[in-house]
């Protein structure tokens, strides 16, 4: 392939990555700048190739531009936020990845992908901005528009989760560090809060962050704050630690968190300070910290994703939240409970759900745990006409799971329509069901007690549905 036609080859398949793209040479003279980099700085392609990148971006120096300190060190620079004023005075926000580009040995440019945070962190400081106008926390109202939870709010018979309760309560006295493991839905920062709310800090600030909503540099400042002129662009503005002193602090998916931030997070657990990006002042904090991840924390630790000393200081006090499948007995409890939300939410009257559906919920694994539950409810009375969850108000997926759990094809429902036409969706489902039995009681040589326990239903349910007449084929 001749040379001129790898390079348009090349310069179309970097034109094509949506991210900025800017290339330099060993002058700093821009022979790259894709369509990305050109709308994140407000400039034009021609406004940029073939100039200086200070004449460029004036508000830059040799020290604050990374092309420029990669071309005069040689040394890449990962994750770096940049702000700056291009020509045109428009404050642009980025965050840089920024390579040496070496032809053998010698270093001819300097290559920067950009990803723009500009909004991203806008939406990060207008969070800080009103966490900081809070100073006591509103009491939630009990009832329909009730958004703080408490440990009553816990549904439970599992024994298990009663003991986990009793646990937290404990727990709640205290103001030890706490982590929670639980797949996800299953309920963690329901826990959280009712600790915050059953402790004597109660009336002081609760403040949640999700640890993998934000990368890392843009967590760093928002948990930590920033001094003027640490970096470019950025303001004298508190953290979430000095936000919720006195309170508690929540923070979500913490394996999400960069190793070196979660060095950081070890030092405010041990000594109780922070210290503001860019800041030479310690400041003393009283904050309790409450983690979660979604994954076992050891396997965590194995895997590099935690600190071993963090994983170790953070979990003084831990729990681990059973998954609804291993919680069956909570189901009913929890459909009752958000039949009655949903139909004061819905303005509806939506009695139960039928004995099949009961029967589905029953053996279905939930993997999405209680969240999926309530999701599901919610669909279902989305589509309901009368005043009970049938099943064809469920949602697809559901069905096909549980099939497949029954070693059954998942594309049966599918050929059960090929050859029925004018049959009901109900027909066809109490149809597929009688073979589901039926497969339930090969397996089992007929021993009911056998059968019911693999269906995941009650012996006396599958005896009742035996005992019906059985439906013919369509």
């Amino acid at each position: 392939m001749p040379l001129s036609d790898t390079v348009e080859m090349l310069q179309a398949i970097l034109g094509a990555i949506d991210e900025g793209i800017h290339v330099v040479d060993a002058e700093g003279i821009t022979i790259f700048y894709n369509h990305v980099a050109a709308r994140l700085d407000g400039l034009t392609p021609e406004e940029v190739l073939g100039k200086p990148l200070l004449e460029v971006f004036p508000s830059l120096d040799r020290h604050s531009s990374t092309l420029l300190r990669v071309i005069e060190n040689g040394e890449a620079i990962y994750d770096q936020t940049q702000t700056y004023k291009n020509w045109k005075g428009m404050r642009v926000e980025t965050i840089n990845t920024t390579l040496p580009v070496r032809v053998g040995k010698r270093l001819v440019g300097a290559v920067e992908v950009a990803k723009d945070i500009g909004k991203l962190k806008e939406l990060s400081e207008r969070l800080v901005d009103l966490q900081a106008k809070i100073s006591k926390p509103k009491r939630a109202k009990r009832g329909a528009e009730e958004v703080a939870f408490h440990f009553e709010d816990i549904l439970t018979k599992s024994e298990q989760m009663k003991h986990l309760k009793e646990r937290a309560k404990k727990a709640a006295r205290t103001t030890s560090p706490v982590l929670i493991y639980g797949e996800t839905g299953t309920g963690k920062e329901l826990f959280v809060q009712s600790i915050h709310h059953a402790s004597l800090r109660s009336s002081n600030p609760f403040i949640a962050q999700n640890c993998a909503a934000l990368p890392a540099s843009l967590l760093e400042s928002l948990l930590f704050g920033t001094v003027k002129g640490s970096f470019t662009g950025a303001d004298d503005r508190p953290g979430l630690f000095e936000l919720a002193d006195g309170g508690t602090l929540f923070l979500d998916e913490l394996n999400s968190m960069p190793l070196d931030l979660q060095a950081k997070m070890l030092r405010v657990l041990q000594d109780g300070q922070i210290r503001r990006i860019g800041g030479s002042q310690s400041v003393k904090v009283d904050v309790r910290v409450i983690a979660a991840v979604n994954e076992a924390p050891q396997l965590l630790v194995e895997r590099g994703l935690m600190r071993t000393d963090l994983y170790y200081r953070i979990n003084v006090v831990s729990f681990s939240l059973p998954p609804l499948r291993e919680r069956r007995e909570d189901v009913d409890l929890l459909v009752e409970h958000f039949l009655a939300k949903f139909n004061r939410v819905f303005g509806m009257n939506v009695r139960g759900i039928s004995p099949e559906v009961a029967q589905l919920f029953a053996r279905y694994d939930w993997p999405g745990n209680v969240r999926e539950l309530e999701h599901v409810v919610e669909a279902a009375m989305n589509m309901v006409e009368g005043d009970m969850i049938m099943m064809e108000h469920l949602p697809g997926h559901m069905l096909e799971r549980v099939l497949q759990s029954q070693n059954l094809s998942a594309t049966e429902p599918i050929s059960l329509l090929s050859d029925r036409e004018g049959c009901t969706l109900p027909e066809i489902l109490r149809e597929l069901e009688e073979r589901i039995i039926g497969d339930a009681l090969k397996q089992t040589d007929g021993n009911v007690l056998r059968a019911a326990k693999l269906l995941g239903i009650p012996r006396q349910t599958l005896q009742y549905k035996l005992s019906q007449r059985m439906i013919p084929p369509c």
